[in-house]
């Protein structure tokens, strides 16, 4: 029986699989044909899949860009070897909206009224909402459209026009989780981080799984490295953001960064 293509991804939906299939046949075209090309809007986990599956075809004429450095939902651009990829050529446009301080609008307005002008999802990047303004990362070829149509969210009035408004804060929160752990496996870092014995967190893994790196895991003894995400259903994202040396008894300092 022939292997499965994307096997080594573990157990992904066929949506995920129809991706990849056009980011390698993108990446190859780009790569034969000497063109450029981009992909619409992918979020953070399918950044992971795509980057993975295109490391293990040795494509390496590829990089990611959302509109500023910490974009979760980014483009992929293919570029022809000997070329440089740059920042301002990605299809991408930042709208900025302004409207009264007192007027609260949420992330979830926003993109209802993208839905709402038939905006498709994947043409829409990162939406930044603060005090009376807010950012929006889109596709250029919608941009005009969002400018002329949007007039209101929900019944809010909101002034539209392009360009990234620096007073928005574009930085993600997050609180910080010292402690020990006996070992680096998963129930362990996922204890600490949610308070639950080691137990009761093995048993909530191989229940719910734990996404690592976007990738689902039922394991309670998946090895985790420095610098992965991971995030189980109920208590939030975190990041393991250091490990910091041993204990005198033999117990792996490390850090966490939970999201917030």
């Amino acid at each position: 029986m022939p292997r499965e293509r994307f096997s080594y991804l573990g157990n992904i939906s066929d949506e995920d699989k129809i991706l990849l299939k056009n980011i390698l046949s993108w990446a190859k075209i780009s790569s034969e044909k000497h063109y450029t090309k981009y992909s619409f809007f992918i979020d953070d986990r399918q950044q992971k899949l795509c980057e993975k599956a295109l490391r293990s075809e040795n494509y390496d004429n590829f990089c990611f860009w959302g509109g500023y450095p910490s974009a979760d939902r980014k483009v992929i651009g293919f570029y022809p070897h000997g070329k440089e990829p740059g920042e301002d050529d990605f299809p991408v446009k930042p709208i900025h909206f302004t409207y009264r301080n007192a007027d609260k609008l949420s992330h979830r307005d926003f993109l209802g009224s993208l839905m709402a002008i038939r905006i498709e999802r994947d043409c829409v990047g990162d939406i930044i909402v603060g005090e009376g303004r807010a950012n929006i990362l889109v596709y250029e070829s919608v941009a005009s459209q969002i400018l002329y149509e949007i007039k209101k969210i929900g019944r809010v009035g909101v002034e539209a026009s392009l360009g990234l408004d620096s007073s928005v804060s574009c930085e993600k929160k997050f609180s910080e989780i010292s402690g020990t752990v006996s070992s680096l496996r998963a129930d362990c870092i996922f204890s600490l981080a949610s308070r639950l014995s080691r137990d009761k967190a093995a048993l909530c893994i191989k229940t719910n799984g734990i996404c690592i790196d976007h990738l689902v895991s039922h394991k309670p003894d998946e090895k985790m490295d420095q610098g992965q995400s991971f995030s189980v259903k109920g208590y939030g994202k975190f990041i393991l953001k250091s490990i910091n040396g041993i204990s005198k008894k033999d117990r792996i300092h490390i850090t966490l960064c939970k999201f917030i």
